[in-house]
């Protein structure tokens, strides 16, 4: 009798509930967010726009190569063509799983490559409202997670998930993520700070299809404490290109190939 009451009220929970976990869902919004293809090339342009309307311009090439499954090991290269106080400057990470990633960032105006500390992953990326962290994405199991709801986001039936810091390494309290249930895409996340404001907001503007790939292709960042934003498009985007495993290295940091930044 216990066992058919079990098997009936399995039967009758959500099929959602049954089905996935939070981390699951954050596993694979990582997964399509930061991992798709083996690798990645897409030419960005950020807008960098403050309080008052004024707009400052970076415009950058973003390589991205995976070593392993989701969630492993990845590189990534980033070349910058404007403005002129950042051009030809080039940004370099080696993201790890389960520890702090390296990054190194050269600097040609003092002709310098320049490693950056693991305890600045949440300052600013050149001036942004992104952080370098938000560039390259933080480890699941670096948070604590709970499915808080679902709803829907415009059209889009979405899963709520809630991500606690388990350290205090970062500048916020908690981050809720509105994930996309069909194509796992983070849609709009939610920063708040120690004392539980809401301090900054990623939404996902447009996505495209690429290669079969669903992409993020314009997002924003807003920082609400300054009134600042950050308009991101990305275009020419590629996936499974064959970049080279030699190009992220600390050579190639100072002269970067033209293939690969063009």
């Amino acid at each position: 009798m216990i066992r058919y009451l079990m098997v009936l009220l399995i039967m009758l929970l959500p099929i959602e509930a049954l089905a996935i976990s939070a981390e699951d869902v954050m596993k694979k919004s990582q997964a399509a967010f930061h991992y798709q293809g083996k690798d990645f090339k897409s030419r960005v342009v950020m807008k960098l726009i403050s309080k008052s309307g004024s707009e400052r311009v970076r415009e950058l090439t973003m390589l991205r190569k995976n070593f392993g499954e989701a969630g492993g090991d990845q590189k990534f290269f980033m070349y910058f063509f404007q403005p002129a106080d950042v051009k030809d400057m080039t940004f370099m990470v080696y993201k790890y799983p389960a520890k702090d990633d390296d990054r190194w960032l050269f600097i040609p105006a003092i002709n310098m490559v320049r490693r950056i500390a693991a305890q600045d992953k949440t300052s600013s990326f050149v001036g942004s409202d992104f952080t370098y962290e938000d560039v390259s994405g933080r480890d699941i199991q670096d948070d604590k997670h709970a499915l808080v709801k679902e709803e829907k986001l415009g059209a889009r039936d979405c899963y709520v998930v809630k991500s606690v810091p388990k350290a205090g390494d970062v500048d916020y309290s908690h981050k809720l993520s509105w994930v996309d249930k069909v194509n796992s895409l983070p849609l709009k996340e939610e920063y708040y700070d120690k004392k539980g404001e809401l301090a900054r907001v990623f939404t996902a503007d447009e996505t495209k299809d690429v290669k079969g790939f669903p992409t993020i292709t314009k997002r924003t960042m807003k920082n609400l404490h300054s009134g600042h934003r950050t308009e991101v498009t990305y275009t020419k985007t590629d996936y499974n290109i064959g970049i080279e495993d030699s190009l992220f290295s600390e050579r190639f940091l100072k002269q970067p190939p033209k293939k690969w930044i063009e």
